[in-house]
């Protein structure tokens, strides 16, 4: 039997030299006139073991990592083509700790098969959902996502089920599904993971969507920076397209669905549904007022369902297993698994996909290991860059929409950076602050010129000019975006700036004061 290597083509796995290795193991397989199929396949999310390698052996997989090209000579001479003993070895993937302890319902398959093909998506329980969609009425479908508790993985946590039932009741000749895949909080990569390890499973959700609601054109609203994302979606649309899974009869039915891909320009404030929707039309992408909600009037118009990527991945497990088979996992409102990303100064960064309910000391301490330097974690921002930070006195809140909203936090995309004792938390604030200054889109004064204000606050802040009326104007500057922004650039940017003010003081209270004119 011809031996089978799977190294992942994931853009993280690339950025740790998986390219190197691939042409290190042809040349050694050459050299040693020996005969291999080497598979390209998704990242697990072990970010810290990666580039991984994964041999086929009569007892499974067996895995090696991290490699680097100086590794395969000594690879091959340990018999690793037969899952030999080497330094590098991992033993059977699924055994190792931190995949062990996952539960991977939307991310089963990632990793584990080439990401364009649908022979392999198909053995590994790809399609089942649809299938069993295209025997179940429209509204049947929506019930079933309502039933699971599914709520968007994008931020907002709102009902996906609600919205899809909006769309399905609006009267229109035409509706559409878009994805929002412009994933651009810091520490966040799920997104990327699925599109480029799993396309497949977000073709199927799409198409789940769009029978459901009565749409019949998706657009995958893709980030600029994903240019692999980008190649490996186009491969499989095509693939899905040729093989009838999307076209004028979605596996031979009555339905209709097909999808494309359109590509952002890089603009952070695109990630919210109303200025995607702008930039999709070829516009400016600048926030709506609402309502109309995008439900009712959204691209073009038309009523428009807009769920992020993994909320539209997640479908066709509840479409296979049912509604109350996601719905069992998790806690209080919030249900099914949630794709955690762990990242910053992390021992461990890599994706964890659990049940909702974990604290966060034990995602922090206990599954991500605490920091990459050894030292103390002072501070871990959930949700992105406008997201509030945490202190170690926070640590046993849950991963819940509810826990962390009661604390002041949110969840967001469950991107998570981590930080050590040597964390600046002024420098923190100002960042959130200028970072909102250069992503504002301009359409409203709190968000466009507050921002603008805040970073010169806090640079007299860091001056230490007058700092307690700095601290008072920053304060005052911060309930103005937060209640008065258009959309959550504006009103979210004030979160990281409180809750550094609140949970670490000493940092904005440099000593001598000096008086200086404002």
């Amino acid at each position: 039997m011809r031996p089978i290597v799977y190294i992942p083509r994931d853009s993280g796995a690339l950025a740790l030299g998986a390219e190197k290795v691939v042409r290190a193991l042809e040349k050694e397989l050459e050299a040693r006139g020996l005969d291999a199929c080497i598979v390209r396949t998704g990242s697990r999310g072990l970010y810290w073991l990666e580039p991984m390698v994964e041999v086929e052996t009569d007892d499974g997989r067996v895995a090696y990592g991290p490699v680097a090209p100086s590794d395969v000579a000594a690879l091959f001479d340990a018999g690793f083509l037969k899952g030999g003993a080497h330094p590098l070895s991992l033993g059977k993937p699924e055994e190792i700790p931190y995949l062990k302890r996952q539960t991977r319902l939307t991310f089963a398959r990632c990793g584990i098969i080439d990401p364009v093909s649908l022979a392999d998506y198909e053995a590994h329980g790809g399609l089942r959902g649809l299938r069993n969609a295209l025997a179940m009425t429209p509204l049947e479908i929506v019930e079933e996502v309502t039933e699971s508790g599914l709520r968007g993985r994008g931020g907002a946590g709102f009902p996906t089920g609600i919205k899809w039932k909006t769309v399905h009741d609006t009267p229109a000749d035409q509706k559409y599904i878009v994805c929002n895949a412009d994933e651009g909080d810091s520490g966040t990569f799920a997104d990327r993971m699925i599109m480029e390890g799993d396309p497949f499973v977000l073709i199927e959700g799409m198409t789940i969507a769009g029978i459901a609601t009565g749409a019949t054109r998706g657009y995958i609203y893709l980030r600029s920076e994903y240019p692999h994302a980008h190649q490996i979606l186009n491969e499989a649309i095509s693939v899905a397209r040729q093989s009838g899974v999307l076209g004028p009869s979605v596996l031979g039915s009555q339905y209709a669905f097909d999808m494309e891909v359109r590509v952002g320009a890089g603009a952070y404030v695109c990630g919210e549904e109303t200025a995607l929707l702008d930039s999709l039309e070829g516009k400016r992408g600048m926030v709506r007022a609402k309502p109309p909600l995008p439900a009712h009037e959204g691209l073009f118009g038309k009523p428009t369902v807009i769920n992020n990527v993994i909320s539209l991945a997640s479908t066709p497990i509840i479409l296979d297993k049912g509604g109350p088979f996601y719905r069992d996992f998790g806690m209080g409102r919030s249900r099914g698994t949630i794709p955690i990303q762990i990242a910053g100064n992390v021992k461990h960064g890599g994706l964890f996909e659990t049940a909702f309910g974990l604290t966060l000391g034990e995602i922090v301490d206990d599954i991500g290991g605490g920091t990459a330097t050894g030292r103390p974690v002072r501070a871990v921002q959930v949700g992105g860059p406008l997201a509030p930070y945490f202190p170690r006195a926070l640590f046993d809140t849950p991963f819940d929409y509810e826990a962390f909203a009661a604390k002041d936090g949110l969840i967001g995309h469950a991107g998570i950076v981590v930080f050590d004792d040597t964390v600046d938390m002024l420098k923190q604030a100002r960042f959130a602050m200028e970072f909102c200054a250069v992503e504002s889109c301009g359409k409203c004064t709190p968000c466009r010129i507050g921002s603008t204000r805040g970073m010169e606050v806090l640079d007299r802040l860091r001056n230490n000019v007058k700092p307690e009326r700095q601290l008072e104007i920053v304060t005052d500057l911060c309930n103005t975006m937060k209640f008065g922004s258009l959309c959550a650039l504006g009103g979210f940017a004030p979160y990281p700036v409180i809750s550094a003010l609140t949970h670490f003081p000493e940092d904005f209270r440099p000593t001598p004061v000096r008086e200086a004119a404002e």
